[in-house]
This record gives C-alpha cells, structure tokens and sequence, in this order.
C-alpha cells in the first residue's frame, strides 16, 4: 500500500511540475530583412548575382539544445530578383524554371548536427523546379535577444551551402556558366505570439 501511495504521489507531482526541459520555441521569420543571394560564374568573365527576398518561414528555435530545432521556408519562384529583367524573364522560362505564378521553393530541414557554440549543419530537403534532394547549410547562430523596436525576443541566422543547377534540371549552358550555385543565406526571425 506504501508503493502505491508513494508512485500515486510522484505520479501526480511529475504531472504538475513544470517541465524540467524547454519545448523549442517558435519563431516566424521577419521577411522584411531576411535573404537568400546566389552567385555564379558567367562564362569566366564575371560573377552574377541574384536574390529572393520577402519569403515566409518559421523556425522552431531550442536555444538550451539547438539540436531539437527545426526550420522550413517556402518563396515563390517568381520573387526572384535579378536585377535585369531580360534576365529574370529568361530563367522563368523553359530553359529554366518554366515558372508559373504558384510556383515554389521550399526547405524543410531533417536533421541539425551542432559543430560548435554558435554553429551548426542543417540538413534538410529543398525541392525547387519540382525535384527534391537533400542539401546541407553551413549556419551561424548571430545573435538572440530582445529586438530593441519591437521589444520581443529575436534572433538572427547565416548560412552557406553550394548547389548544383543541374539536380534540379536547371543545368542549361553548363559547364560555360558554371553548374555550381554558391547560396548565402540571412534571416531573423521573431518569437511567434
């Protein structure tokens, strides 16, 4: 009768103690200064630059064990920006993207492996041109607190990673404008209400 009364009594406490581990906490992502810049080479002669911007996200953010957080980000194709129109047309159409309005990109990450205080390696599936493939970010924990306009807790994310066009049947005019994409990444995100 002893063990019951007592595993009774730790049973009820274990219910209504306060978890002894944080839940990851979520976060949307603030498109207004969030990023994605891809750069190629264009037939040795340059570099060429682009951008999309304005994309939705939101991260599940476990500060006490990054290895529990998760992140997905989805932006329409046709967001891109390019800086020259005769440009942007040309990779919406057919040799390219063959993008249609509702088009999209989307990441979802599987897996973070932290590899230091302020890094890690998110893995996750991007799909994009209606193919799927697993690709690994290079990212960088640059700051949390609180945000000093909005006053609610913030944090901000760097990531690097390299992509090939031609997994994701975009490789038209390689190897002359290189098949390799070199991909930035710079998001913040705000702690959700």
């Amino acid at each position: 009768m002893t063990r019951f009364l007592t595993a009774t009594a730790l049973t009820g406490a274990l219910l209504t103690a306060p978890a002894a581990f944080a839940e990851p906490e979520q976060y949307v992502l603030d498109s207004s200064h969030s990023q994605v810049l891809f750069s190629y080479n264009h037939l040795g002669f340059s570099t060429t630059w682009g951008m999309f911007s304005g994309f939705e996200g939101e991260i599940m953010f476990d500060q006490e064990d990054p290895a529990a957080s998760s992140v997905s980000v989805s932006f329409p194709v046709r967001s891109m920006f390019t800086g020259w129109e005769a440009r942007f047309e040309h990779f919406m159409s057919d040799d390219f993207f063959g993008a249609a309005e509702d088009d999209m990109v989307t990441f979802t990450s599987t897996g973070i492996e932290v590899t230091g205080d302020e890094s890690a390696i998110i893995t996750g599936d991007l799909t994009m041109n209606g193919i799927t493939k697993s690709v690994a970010l290079d990212a960088e924990l640059t700051q949390t607190g609180n945000h000093p306009m909005a006053n609610k807790p913030w944090a901000g994310f760097n990531a690097t990673t390299t992509l090939k066009r031609s997994d994701f049947d975009l490789g038209m005019f390689a190897p002359a404008v290189s098949d390799e994409v070199e991909v930035q990444i710079s998001v913040e995100a705000m702690k959700a209400e």
